[in-house]
């Protein structure tokens, strides 16, 4: 019999899963926001519901301008994972307070605003990003970044 996953694999798992219906051209990005062992909802980057997307808008504008990761935000026209999750969740009429959220990258600034707005508690990362003013903004509202290792 196959090890079982853990609870943060099996979790980390589906946001992996998720973020292959990513359409950004640069890095797949999938969340998961989990409350209780119960899945809240997910979201993984993309344009938003009936916006063309980058592959179809003859690529991206932020690789076009040359833009570093982890900067210029405003220029993307994707939607972060994060954020989708959060919307969703919303949409639903779902209470995300006190969850944990699972994503595979670090969140950026923008997401991390609404990461603590949203009440989420936990965040669990596979994989780093270079925004260390969201690392610096989460840890002053109390929520550490846990990375786990890779799932393979």
């Amino acid at each position: 019999m196959a090890t079982r996953p853990s609870w943060d694999e099996y979790f980390m798992e589906m946001a992996e899963i998720t973020s292959k219906r990513s359409t950004c051209l640069r890095r797949s990005v999938g969340a998961v926001i989990v409350q209780n062992r119960h899945v809240m909802s997910a979201g993984y980057n993309g344009a938003p519901r009936g916006i063309a997307h980058c592959a179809e808008r003859g690529g991206c504008l932020r690789e076009k301008l040359n833009v570093p990761s982890g900067e210029r935000h405003e220029l993307c026209i994707a939607l972060h994972a994060e954020q989708n999750a959060i919307i969703q969740a919303a949409a639903l009429g779902q209470s995300i307070e006190g969850a944990t959220m699972y994503i595979t990258h670090q969140p950026c600034v923008i997401c991390a605003k609404m990461i603590i707005n949203a009440g989420i508690k936990k965040i669990i990362v596979k994989e780093g990003y270079p925004d260390e003013l969201a690392v610096e903004i989460l840890a002053e509202a109390g929520l550490r970044i846990v990375k786990i290792d890779s799932l393979e």
